[in-house]
């Protein structure tokens, strides 16, 4: 059970709860979504746009949520963040992408 679940303790805490797979933005402006909660362990994990994964405990981000340092955000229209390639990788043309030659079906 998510601890988080009818906590009403502040109105920012009650607008804001970790949820697996919303996405978050930090005091620096880094975007993150949250990819598990651990009620056990009292842990959250999340993964930043840039691919980075992190762990924080339910009591920091209580007091992220304190200081106003945690707001909603919608997920980012642009995926490539997390994926290690340039983005001149992304525009190629089909006739550009070495492919092996086709030589009919297996069993024919």
């Amino acid at each position: 059970m998510n601890p988080y679940e009818g906590n009403t303790t502040g109105a920012a805490m009650q607008q804001i709860k970790p949820v697996v797979g919303q996405w978050y933005r930090d005091v620096s402006n880094a975007l993150f979504e949250i990819v598990a909660i651990d009620a056990a362990d009292e842990s959250i994990e999340v993964q930043y746009f840039d691919g980075a994964i992190a762990e924080m405990d339910f009591d920091a981000w209580n007091d992220e949520l304190r200081d106003g340092a945690l707001e909603l955000a919608d997920a980012p229209e642009d995926w490539s963040g997390s994926v290690d390639i340039d983005r001149e990788d992304l525009d190629l043309a089909p006739e550009d992408i070495d492919r092996p030659a086709w030589h009919g079906h297996p069993n024919a």
